[in-house]
């Protein structure tokens, strides 16, 4: 039986079902790119699991992830923008700017997909569809069969607007296409490859369904990120892939559609495990560096300021920007306490008062500084 040669222009309904062929994604130069990636991961979560407070650099890290991850789909913010955005002044979403909304989103997403992983250790549609709903605010769910849905070439040159990929259509289609997806995803006996194998093959797979209106390209990143914590290849969400493919933005969409045309597996599987293995990397190095950052920090306050305790300093490492009552617990109980200790860091050099509206935030500039290099 012969197959119908692949038309960018038409939907893709002759996407082929998972798993691909052994020989296309089990090379030896696979293999070993596999094993550096699988070092490193195996490194950043030993490192994460020695961190006395892991809390102090999810939130931090996500953030980060989320930015680089809207970034991809042109949804632009910076550094200063998003995190005055999000410090606690903001009460609602109609107040947040440009694309801090939809960083926020991105991250409340994660958060929904991982903590519905951690109750039952499985993918499924309505797993995939939450988070979606999140990323896009929207009530929506799997695209209906009237939508159409071509994905074109950006820019505006002589192949500006140009179809190169038509993703399936038809309720039946995409049904069966995305229980092929969860089954291979969660079925580690009848599917049996590296989890790392299974990432870089599952993104492509949820790129090409293209399940939803808008939004596919930030939930597969999320899923990405869920199925390193469903095999156990990290405690925590702290892999984030974002900034690598920004960088090599070209190189991504180019190794997807050799894929999607000639089954070119061999290219997508080793920047994939490239990806992971440099992102591992350099969030080993990142970790580090805002590791010490804070036991530098904590010796200088209790030195300085004996009094202010240790679950502040805790809290100016969550993200850059703080507002005083988000010092507010057990122990620091009044707002004008609160404001009187950020300005004793102030004092120290640790934190920079910033004026929005009427109230005023603190930056903890070293931090900032550190996560505007990533």
């Amino acid at each position: 039986m012969t197959t119908k040669p692949y038309d960018r222009n038409i939907p893709y309904n002759q996407l082929p079902l998972l798993p691909p062929p052994d020989e296309k994604i089990l090379t030896i130069e696979i293999m070993k790119a596999l094993n550096r990636a699988n070092r490193a991961l195996a490194e950043l979560k030993g490192i994460a699991q020695k961190l006395p407070n892991q809390s102090v650099l999810i939130n931090t890290l996500a953030l980060r992830e989320a930015k680089a991850s809207t970034e991809i789909e042109n949804i632009f913010t910076t550094d200063d923008e998003l995190y005055k955005s999000l410090s606690d002044n903001i009460k609602d979403d109609s107040e947040l700017k440009g694309g801090a909304k939809e960083v926020l989103h991105y991250r409340e997403a994660l958060w929904k997909g991982y903590n519905r992983l951690k109750k039952k250790s499985e993918f499924s549609t309505q797993l995939i569809v939450e988070v979606y709903q999140k990323v896009q605010q929207t009530a929506d769910g799997i695209r209906p069969p009237q939508t159409e849905i071509v994905i074109k070439k950006r820019g505006s040159g002589n192949l500006g607007g140009t179809v190169i990929y038509t993703p399936p259509k038809g309720a039946k289609i995409l049904e069966q296409k995305l229980n092929n997806l969860i089954a291979y995803l969660n079925d580690d006996k009848k599917y049996d490859y590296d989890p790392l194998i299974k990432l870089a093959v599952a993104h492509y797979q949820f790129e090409a369904i293209h399940p939803f209106r808008d939004g596919n390209g930030r939930c597969g990143r999320i899923i990405n990120i869920l199925l390193l914590i469903q095999k156990k290849l990290l405690d925590i969400p702290m892999l984030y892939l974002s900034a690598y493919i920004i960088n090599n933005k070209d190189d991504y969409y180019a190794y997807l559609n050799a894929v999607t045309a000639r089954q070119d597996w061999r290219k997508w599987m080793l920047y994939m495990l490239k990806a992971i293995e440099e992102t591992a990397s350099l969030t080993i190095q990142k970790i580090n560096e805002i590791n010490r950052l804070f036991a530098n920090t904590t010796k200088l306050i209790a030195k300085k300021l004996p009094h202010i305790p240790k679950e502040s300093v805790e809290k100016i490492f969550e993200q850059p920007y703080i507002s005083p009552k988000r010092l507010l617990d057990e122990r620091i109980k009044s707002l004008n306490t609160a404001k009187k200790y950020l300005r004793q860091m102030e004092t120290l050099g640790i934190m920079i008062p910033k004026k929005i509206s009427k109230e005023i935030i603190y930056l903890n500039v070293d931090l900032f500084n550190l996560l505007s290099e990533m």
